[in-house]
Order: C-alpha cells, then sequence, then structure tokens
C-alpha cells in the first residue's frame, strides 16, 4: 500500500462526480491506495445491489453501507385517511390495522423498548393516531431597497394572491407540459397551492408558499413550482415603482431541514397526534411504573428543558424517526424537524392518558430514496403504497415514537432510573462483551 501522492492529488482536482463504471472505479482505486485502507475494506465495494440501480439517487457513487434492521409488533393501530377539500383539511374515514414496524439502527435496547411499549399498548387498545394538517412550505424572500417598499410589495401580493394560486394551480398551465429533451416539467401538476402567506422583516418581504404535494415528500416539486410563482411575481412587477434586489428561493422561514418555533405546531410536513390510554394495572404490572413517578418526571423534565431552552418536550422521537426513515427511503437531513415533538400524560380516573404530537413528519412514499429496492419491501410491508400512503407512514411513524416515549419514560421515571440504567448496561454499551 501506498500514498496516493501526485497521481493522487490530481485525481482529487478533477474528482469526477459521475456514475459511470470507469469514474465508479477510478474513485475506488484510489480508496485503496490510501494508507488506511485494509483488505477488509474491500466489503464497501460488494454491490448487494447493482450499482445502476444506485446510481440515480447520488452523484459520485463509491461505495455502500450495511445497517441491521429489526421489525417490532405487532402494533395495534386505529388510523385516520384525510384529504384536502375546498381549502379544509378533513378527517373522510378511519381504519384500524395491526402493523409490523422495521426500524434500521445500531442503539441498543431502541429496538425492545419500541416492542414492549407496543405490547402494553395493545392490551388496553393499542394507539389512536390523527393527521392534523399536511402542508409543505417555501418561504421566497423578496429583498428591496427599503422598508415602505416592502410593505407595498406586501400590500400588493395580500391583494392578489388569489389570482395567483389560481394561476399556479390551474390544469392547463403551459408550464406543466413536458418540453423536449425535459425529464421533469417546469411546474409539477402533483404539487396543489393552498395558501400564500406574507411576512415583513424590515425590506424583506417573505411569501410563505404552502403546497400539498400527496404522496411525495415533495421539496423538490415545491421548489420547482416557487421559481414558477416567483417569475410570474416579476412579470407583474413590471411598471411598479419598487426597486427590487434580489429574491432567495428560501430564506429560512419554510422550516425545511431546519427546526423552528413557527413550524413546530404545523405548517411543513404533516402534523399528526398519536394517543392511547394505560390503566393503572397496566402500568404497574407491564412497565413498573405509577403515574404519579411519571407525571414526576414530566414535571422536572419540562422545567429542564425550559431551562435550556429546548423547543421540543419529548422523550426521543428521533430515535423512532431516524430508524424507521432509514428503511423506508427518506430524506435522512429531515430527522431534525421531523423529530419536534410534544408529549403529554394526563391522570384520568383508570389510569393515564399519553399524546405525542408532531409538528411537521416530512416523509413520503414515492420519489427520492423510496424507489431504493430495500425501500419498496419496507414501504411494501408497512402497506404505504397508493393513494393516502405518505399520511399512513407518517402516522405510523408517530404511533412508534409515542410506543417508545411511553417505554423509555417509564424505566426513567422509575427510582433513580435504575430501569433506565439497566437496560442501556444490558443492551447498550456492552453489546455482551464480557
Amino acid at each position: 500500500m501506498h500514498h496516493p501522492g501526485k497521481e493522487g492529488a490530481m485525481l482529487i482536482k478533477h474528482w469526477s462526480h459521475r456514475n459511470h463504471p470507469e469514474a465508479i472505479e477510478a474513485r475506488q482505486q484510489f480508496l485503496r491506495d490510501l494508507p488506511q485502507w485494509h483488505n477488509e475494506d474491500e466489503r464497501i465495494f460488494d454491490w448487494s445491489v447493482d450499482p445502476t440501480q444506485l446510481s440515480p439517487f447520488l452523484e459520485a457513487l463509491t461505495g455502500q453501507m450495511v445497517m441491521p434492521v429489526s421489525v417490532v409488533g405487532p402494533a395495534h393501530l386505529d388510523l385516520g385517511r384525510y384529504q384536502w377539500r375546498q381549502g379544509q383539511f378533513v378527517e373522510s374515514d378511519r381504519y384500524q390495522d395491526d402493523v409490523y414496524v422495521p426500524l434500521a439502527h445500531t442503539e441498543g435496547g431502541l429496538s425492545m423498548s419500541m416492542q414492549r411499549g407496543f405490547h402494553v399498548l395493545n392490551r388496553t387498545g393499542g394507539i389512536k393516531t390523527y393527521v392534523l394538517n399536511d402542508m409543505m412550505t417555501r418561504d421566497c424572500a423578496f429583498v428591496f431597497e427599503s422598508a415602505d417598499e416592502s410593505k407595498a410589495f406586501y400590500d400588493w401580493i395580500i391583494a392578489i394572491r388569489g389570482d395567483l394560486i389560481a394561476w399556479l394551480n390551474h390544469p392547463d398551465h403551459p408550464d406543466k407540459a413536458l418540453k423536449p429533451g425535459q425529464a421533469v416539467s417546469d411546474v409539477s401538476r402533483h404539487a396543489l397551492l393552498l395558501q400564500i402567506d406574507a411576512q415583513i422583516v424590515g425590506s424583506v418581504c417573505h411569501l410563505l408558499y404552502r403546497f400539498f404535494t400527496g404522496e411525495a415528500c415533495g421539496p423538490n416539486m415545491i421548489t420547482r413550482n416557487a421559481y414558477a410563482l416567483n417569475r410570474e411575481i416579476v412579470r407583474r412587477l413590471d411598471g411598479k415603482p419598487w426597486r427590487l434586489l434580489n429574491i432567495f428561493l428560501e430564506a429560512n422561514m419554510g422550516g425545511d431541514k431546519k427546526p423552528s418555533h413557527e413550524h413546530y405546531n404545523g405548517g411543513h410536513g404533516k402534523t399528526v397526534m398519536a394517543t392511547a390510554k394505560l390503566t393503572h394495572r397496566h402500568l404497574k404490572r407491564y412497565l413498573n411504573t405509577t403515574v404519579a413517578q411519571l407525571k414526576s418526571l414530566e414535571w422536572t423534565g419540562l422545567h429542564g428543558s425550559n431551562a435550556s431552552g429546548m423547543q421540543s418536550f419529548a422523550f426521543t422521537p428521533a430515535s423512532a424517526v431516524a430508524a424507521i426513515f432509514s428503511t423506508t427511503g427518506q430524506d435522512l437531513g429531515m430527522v431534525g424537524t421531523s423529530s419536534m415533538a410534544h408529549a403529554t400524560i394526563q391522570e384520568v380516573q383508570d389510569g393515564a392518558s399519553f399524546s405525542l404530537q408532531m409538528g411537521g413528519i416530512e416523509v413520503g412514499t414515492v420519489g427520492g430514496g423510496t424507489a431504493l429496492p430495500h425501500a419498496q419491501t419496507y414501504l411494501r410491508l408497512l402497506q404505504c403504497h397508493g393513494p393516502g400512503s405518505a399520511q399512513r407512514l407518517a402516522q405510523i411513524i408517530a404511533a412508534a415514537a409515542l410506543a417508545l416515549e411511553v417505554s423509555a419514560s417509564a424505566s426513567m421515571a422509575s427510582h433513580g432510573s435504575e430501569n433506565f440504567f439497566r437496560a442501556h448496561l444490558t443492551r447498550g454499551g456492552h453489546r455482551g462483551a464480557t
């Protein structure tokens, strides 16, 4: 083995992002020539899926990795179906199903804890989920010379926004047709513009375009449609006395991949609530805890999160979100925003009522990594195909997060958090080491 030297340095300088076989082999050979490369590292080049199937999903394809997947369940769920009707988001019907949840992770104890949560919650009726909202927001910023101009622009947009919505949503919009040589149209016909909100920050007017994206997560399609809207607005600005300095397609109010107070309760992704009840007897027998212990943990945690400036209040929803995102081909950059959550426990006469509200679960069942072969298998396992499947997936994620929340909170609420310690001792860091 030897250091790449001058030849390797030249390869880095001209490192190709393309995925044709010669480019893949060149990148692989460069890695082989690095001094830290060992013979066993060849395993990352042992393709379990043909690289021609993987190349459309990223640039500079070079290797692969393996993640272990557990499957937990059954999870007895009471789910809803939803749709937008005349500007209102409404529930159309409900149904029950038993679901087996695939989790890709290396967090010892996670699968067992979630399984325990499902096991005990199934005994008292399972988990009920609701989708409270479903939209994706893109924040386009129009920058002017003065605050006076941004205010005038704001008033003008508010007056014409209904016409802009009708213009973009028109089924015969000319940019919704494919042009010669295009793989996708300039404007997506699958993204429905629901509303346009505006907010002024000094000389900048932020336009919040809110879309319904069907079974797709939708960031790419709403970017295309937002760009078309911006161009139309600029066209209509002709003759106006305001000096427009710049336009940005996203300016941090849209909620894209950055947790924010603005979208903590919805507006970017699927806002989902999961809820369940447990009796005093079930809490004691299966979770070795009481309502009083759980309420004490909640009280202490609320003050701790407030003192630390924490935005979300829930135990560990990101573990459930990331594990299901990995198996179903979701954008892992959205784990943070999709994990924004607020958990509550309410004492009732015969036990406790639990809820977990997640402000924006950003998932899709078509497009992006969902077309990966393994993701297709896990989506089929979850029966997340066809109309309403993206909302179903979001509800399954919220239910899984609640099951983990109940189980992990019960362990932490034990005296001195001994149960939580024991679980991590036996299932966490030691991993069977002697």
